[in-house]
């Protein structure tokens, strides 16, 4: 049974499958391996986020180290 294939940038690609359409996130027009684009979405800050978890984590462990250093003196 012939098949659409419909991406979310817009290409649609005829295929045979089971299912007559298939809805997918990325497809070779619009993944950066074969485009050859890089493309960074950040998400509602979810980078910014993560940068900043990670900041308080390392403080955290490096305020940790410290006051072991501390007791052992």
């Amino acid at each position: 049974m012939e098949s659409e294939m419909r991406c979310a940038c817009g290409n649609v690609i005829k295929t045979r499958s089971t299912k007559p359409s298939i809805v997918v996130g990325i497809c070779n027009a619009c993944h950066p391996f074969y485009t050859g684009q890089q493309k960074f979405v950040d998400t509602a800050g979810r980078v910014d986020k993560f940068q900043q978890r990670m900041a308080k984590t390392q403080a955290a462990q490096a305020a940790m180290a410290a006051s072991k250093t501390k007791k052992k003196k």
